[in-house]
């Protein structure tokens, strides 16, 4: 499978959630990431999002994400740990290029509920918006062939608060967040962002 090269320029939407769990709580992070997780008494921040990617950008696909907030030599940076799309270019991209652990899964993003099954399912309900357009940029950090690898994204989107109603399954690769309640939902609408470095 083939897949474009870095950076990949993507357009689409995406509704995130997040939450403040217990350090106890998390799992290991799956790739071994040495970076320790930034703890807020005693909790990590922890986001959750649904996003489609659509036509525009360099792939078209859908994807349900986890990520958690680490220190990284005096820096706060973002690294997925656990992560699904529908497109086989995505998984093999993201895996090789960046070490993106990606996998495959059966996903419904664009209308609600939303669905990944056996993961996680989610009711959005929308609420304000915000004028104008935010700034997006942030750092991921992952393993990549056992080293460190950061990339880069930066853009622009939309801003709207929401809600989403989730529903975990306990014993999947997220029950972690089973039964907890997000502290805030944003939805993210006509993103227009590059990921990667070039």
């Amino acid at each position: 499978m083939t897949y474009p090269g870095e950076p990949w320029h993507l357009k689409g939407r995406m509704h995130v959630s997040v939450w403040l769990v217990p350090a106890a709580a998390l799992p290991a992070h799956p790739q071994g990431l040495a970076a320790p997780p930034l703890r807020i008494f005693g909790r990590v921040p922890v986001g959750a999002a649904w996003v489609s990617y659509e036509p525009g950008g360099v792939l078209t696909y859908r994807e349900l994400l986890s990520a958690r907030l680490v220190r990284d030599r005096g820096r706060v940076r973002a690294t997925i740990t656990e992560i699904w799309v529908d497109s086989e270019a995505s998984r093999d991209g993201g895996r090789e290029l960046w070490g993106i652990p990606k996998d495959l899964a059966d996903l419904v993003t664009e209308s609600s509920p939303m669905s990944a099954g056996g993961i996680a399912r989610a009711v959005l309900r929308r609420g304000v918006g915000f004028p104008g357009r935010v700034p997006l940029r942030l750092r991921l950090l992952q393993m990549l062939h056992g080293r460190p690898k950061a990339a880069g994204v930066r853009g622009s989107a939309a801003l709207r608060l929401g809600r989403v109603d989730w529903e975990v399954v306990r014993e999947g690769p997220l029950g972690y967040l089973g039964g907890r309640r997000p502290l805030v939902t944003l939805s993210l609408t006509g993103f227009d962002v590059w990921f990667g470095s070039g």
